[in-house]
């Protein structure tokens, strides 16, 4: 089977291209690949010549515009990489009878409430990036064809830029880090991402009827400031020098951090439909967490 990837130098890309391997032959894309591996997400019209290209049997799309903020005052790029692009790719896919994935977020809610949010809630999306995904999510299950579509949350990978990374450098160079509390999630590792779109890909390639969109985080939650607090207290236990002290670590509400673009302070996902389907199980995010820490301590 030949698999077209898209978005391969991402945190999620990057570890699909590893996890997709065992199902056949990966053509890894990206806007920074070069050659008839170039993939311009901005011009979406373009992508249909590139799935004619490579004629694959699946396509997997991690591409996206995840600056959330810089979305703000790009909107019409945010809507080709996020919601456009995938159209394309769906709508080729399902006229060549082929199964597509493409993967979604929590921004498509308001982030109001307390629960785990169930697939079927109504969207309200609160910046531009969030209405974006929410159309892409909606263009890719118009097309008709066989399609996962996973809606997932605050994504981490031990390659690239993080949250953990910039609170281990803040905590070197601090003596107060005042971190949001009141903003909760499940941070999910790009390789539980990955390998989970292997198992379910496998799947709907055998039985299309399984088609549709799935909540696809860690199991828990926790808030940024209780994250943080995790990623500092396993990095003293590694005696990693950190200038800032044991009660230096201040939690403080996202009132007090004003960001261009409005954080969903309830990013709960009940993943109970992708378990009950596809019969996988979703670790704690501090068993994903913890050995992400390992890797970069």
């Amino acid at each position: 089977m030949r698999l077209l990837l898209l978005g391969c130098t991402g945190q999620v890309g990057w570890e699909l291209q590893r996890a997709l391997a065992p199902l056949g032959d990966v053509v890894a894309c990206d806007f920074t690949e070069t050659g008839d591996r170039h993939a311009d997400f901005a011009q979406p019209a373009q992508l249909a010549a590139l799935v004619a290209r490579f004629a694959p049997q699946a396509i997997v799309n991690a591409a996206a515009h995840t600056a959330v903020d810089k979305a703000e005052t790009e909107p019409g790029l945010a809507q080709a990489l996020n919601a456009d692009a995938p159209g394309v790719l769906a709508r080729e896919a399902a006229a060549r009878g082929i199964p597509i994935v493409h993967y979604s977020t929590d921004y498509v809610f308001d982030g109001s409430g307390s629960h785990f949010r169930r697939e079927d809630e109504a969207l309200s999306p609160m910046s531009v990036y969030g209405r974006t995904k929410a159309d892409g999510e909606r263009q890719v299950a118009a097309a008709g064809g066989a399609h996962l579509i996973l809606r997932t949350s605050w994504v981490y990978a031990a390659r690239g830029g993080n949250f953990a990374k910039s609170m281990l450098r803040l905590a070197a160079e601090r003596e107060v880090l005042k971190v949001v509390d009141d903003q909760i999630g499940a941070p999910t590792g790009a390789e539980l991402l990955a390998d989970v779109t292997a198992h379910a890909l496998q799947r709907l390639r055998a039985d299309p009827s399984v088609s549709g969109l799935y909540h696809c985080v860690a199991g828990g939650q926790t808030s940024w400031f209780h994250y943080a607090q995790r990623v500092i207290e396993r990095a003293r236990v590694a005696g990693k020098a950190l200038k800032l002290p044991p009660d230096g670590l201040k939690a403080i509400p996202s009132a007090d951090y004003p960001l261009p673009a409005p954080r969903p302070l309830n990013s709960r996902l009940d993943t109970r439909k992708l378990h009950d389907t596809f019969g996988l199980r979703l670790p704690p995010w501090e068993a994903g967490v913890d050995r992400m820490l390992h890797e970069i301590l």
